[in-house]
This record gives C-alpha cells, sequence and structure tokens, in this order.
C-alpha cells in the first residue's frame, strides 16, 4: 500500500490513526467544502504527523457529503491516480461509506476499518494487512490537541516538577477535606496577606494583619488552627500568630505559595496523583491549557482542562470543582471533548460537594461521569477511575 484514502471525519483522531499505523507514502483525504478550503487545518494535521515522525504527503480534495453516486465517481478517479491504494471507512458520512463499500464490491479495492470498541483494525475487503491488528499507538496529551488543530500551553502549575510534590498532595487533600467548609476563607486570608503586585518580584516571607478585607464583602480573620496544620504540613515555617501584633509565616517555595493561594488547587492536584497511581495511563496533565487555535501569531481561544490523561489513543478530560456543578461547566466539559476527543474520549466531573440528582442526570444524558463528596470521601479514586475507563 502506497496510498490511503481518508474520508474526512470531524473526529480528529479518526483523520490520523491510520495513517499513523501503515505510514502511507500518500494520504488522500476526501473532505467537505469547508475542509477542503481550510488551509490552516491542513497546515496542521501536516504539523501533527510530522510531530509524530511520520513522513507522508497530505492531499486534500474536496468531495459531496450526502450524493453516494458523486462520492463514488470521485473514489474510482482516486484509485485510478493512485492505484495502490487502500480505503479507510472508519470515518465519514453514510453516504461516503455507502459509496466506498459500492466501489469496492465493483473493483475489488482493499478496505479496512478501526473498531473503538475493541481498539483494533479489521480486514473488510482483501485488505490482509488489518487483519486483526490491535493498536498499540499511545498519544500524549500533547498529541490529542495537536491533531485537532490545538496546542498544549502552559497553565497555573509547571507539571514537571509536581513529582518533587507526590508525597504531599494526600495529606494536603486530608487538610483540605478537613477544613472544606472554610476553605475560600483561608485561601482568601492567605491571598489578602500575601498579596505582591504584579510588577513586582514573588516575595515568600509574609507578614498581615489578623483581620483583613475579603474579595467577598467584610471581613475574615486568620484560621489559626488551619495555619498550625499548614505549618506541620511543612508547606510554611515560622508561624507566628497574634491578633494584635498580626500573622507573619514564610512559603516553603513559589510552588507551595501557588497551591496556597489558588482554591481549586488541592482537589486538581488530588485528582491529577489518583490518575497518575491509578497506572492506567500513558500521560496525565494538571492545568492542562488548550489553544483551539495552535496560532503562535496571535492569540487564540483557549480553555484550562483541570486534569487531562490519555490511556492508549482515549484521552480523558477531567473538571475539579470544589463547588457546586453548573449545567454551563457540563456544557463546556462536553464541548471540550467532542472538539479534542470525539466519541472515543471519557470525561469526568469531580466535585468537592454532594451532588444533586438533576445534575447527575444532565451529565449523564452527555455521558460525563460525576464523582462527588460521598466518592472522595470513602477512600482512593482508583475504583472510580476504573469504572470511567471502562
Amino acid at each position: 500500500m502506497k496510498t490511503l484514502i481518508e474520508l474526512y471525519d470531524e473526529r480528529p483522531v479518526e483523520n490520523v490513526l491510520a495513517g499513523e499505523i501503515f505510514k502511507p507514502e500518500t494520504i488522500v483525504f476526501l473532505c467537505p467544502s469547508e475542509a477542503a478550503q481550510d488551509k490552516a487545518m491542513q497546515r496542521k494535521m501536516r504539523e501533527f504527523y510530522a510531530h509524530r515522525g511520520v513522513k507522508t504527503e497530505l492531499v486534500f480534495l474536496e468531495s459531496s457529503i450526502y450524493n453516494a453516486q458523486k462520492i463514488k465517481k470521485q473514489l474510482r478517479t482516486v484509485t485510478e491516480t493512485y492505484p495502490d491504494c487502500v480505503l479507510d471507512i472508519t470515518g465519514g458520512t453514510d453516504a461516503a461509506l455507502f459509496a466506498g463499500g459500492a466501489l469496492c464490491a465493483e473493483t475489488g479495492i482493499p478496505a479496512f476499518t478501526y473498531s473503538r470498541s475493541k481498539n483494533m483494525f479489521f480486514d473488510i475487503h482483501n485488505a490482509p494487512m488489518a487483519e486483526d491488528l490491535k493498536c498499540e499507538t499511545e498519544y500524549s496529551v500533547e498529541d490529542c490537541f495537536l491533531m485537532a488543530g490545538g496546542a498544549l500551553r502552559t497553565g497555573r502549575v509547571d507539571n514537571s516538577i509536581l513529582a518533587g510534590y507526590m508525597d504531599v498532595i494526600d495529606p494536603f487533600f486530608d487538610l483540605y477535606m478537613k477544613y472544606r467548609r472554610d476553605w475560600v476563607d483561608i485561601v482568601g486570608y492567605i491571598q489578602r496577606v500575601s498579596y505582591v503586585p504584579k510588577d513586582e518580584p514573588i516575595y515568600l516571607d509574609v507578614t498581615g494583619n489578623y483581620e483583613v478585607k475579603s474579595e467577598r464583602g467584610g471581613r475574615i480573620s486568620a484560621n489559626e488552627p488551619a495555619l498550625v496544620d499548614i505549618k506541620d504540613l511543612g508547606f510554611i515555617s515560622g508561624l507566628k500568630v497574634s491578633r494584635t501584633e498580626g500573622v507573619s509565616f514564610r512559603f516553603r517555595d513559589e510552588t507551595v505559595r501557588t497551591f496556597l493561594r489558588d482554591v481549586g488547587m488541592v482537589l486538581e492536584l488530588y485528582v491529577y496523583k489518583a490518575f497518575l497511581d491509578s497506572g492506567l495511563f500513558s500521560d496525565v496533565v494538571t492545568s492542562a491549557v488548550v489553544d483551539w487555535d495552535s496560532d503562535h501569531m496571535r492569540e487564540g481561544v483557549t480553555n484550562e482542562i483541570d486534569v487531562m490523561a490519555t490511556r492508549g489513543i482515549v484521552p480523558v478530560f477531567v473538571s475539579c470543582k470544589t463547588g457546586d456543578i453548573s449545567t454551563e461547566a457540563i456544557n463546556e466539559l462536553a464541548v471540550l471533548r467532542d472538539r479534542f476527543g470525539g466519541k472515543i474520549a471519557k470525561a469526568a466531573i469531580v466535585t468537592a460537594e454532594r451532588c444533586r440528582a438533576i445534575t447527575r442526570h444532565r451529565a449523564a444524558d452527555l455521558d460525563i461521569k460525576i464523582i462527588d463528596y460521598d466518592d472522595l470521601s470513602s477512600g482512593p479514586l482508583g475504583h472510580h477511575i476504573e469504572m470511567l475507563m471502562k
């Protein structure tokens, strides 16, 4: 096989997987008009293959979406231009699949497909190279964004240094669960007393009043028991607390300073570590910022995914909420999953509150798993992560 014919699909993995497995000299995409004219998308797909080390020529041809007769005629032309070819019928519209099947029956052109449920390629017609072929490809989080025309950007946390904090993440989460109802005020207080103007250097030494103004209005006081527990965790040192003389302490380092100044960070770190500990995933990233346009020359649309992981070619999108889950949050996660993962992707929301039945039903309608307070309280998340991947 020198040429692979692909029926262009909105699901990114179905456009690129066969090309990576079989590594043909040329891949011909039969596309709807929008994709055939989208030069940026085509450039990004070439960049993806280059990133994955696959040297292949990509050809994009405009094709009908619904007229099977026209599609069949075009497919015939392609097979005549590229005689040593194979047709991948994994993606595409119903009309394209019908046309491809009709052409294969008439001409004997080889065809194969990929099964998401079995994670295998299958010989549909005269394609022995794909017969019961297990897919062992592993994608990273970055790969998943690239294949969909996006890019992975740096988020709030430098993932490369988190290995040095694995031993304190679970105790940090236990501390959070102990003070869960007061956590917003605890973090709010730390934010206020450790505030540094944007253009000034970060200071680890902190001195502030015992009582400060809350961003939500009113006043908040230092939570001395919580600060003592944070000190015992090793996150701060030199702690002094006095109603009259104020509060002073020193952050362990800038990373810990970030942990303690972000209300949702503790839950995200806990879920991130749980995914790593499960041993099911080839890549796990927290604070994964996806740039939808992947254009370094201009600022594009971005979204942050609290935790993202990959198992083989399956991406997993996880949103972490310290409060109630809104309908907007469910819808946003579904959009991100569908855009950058397609039908093969998984999604979950982890919340530190008890989830209402109506919210759980709404999430179930969009095939999003909910892990709530009761699940978090019952022990490690390994079982729930395993269930998510089934």
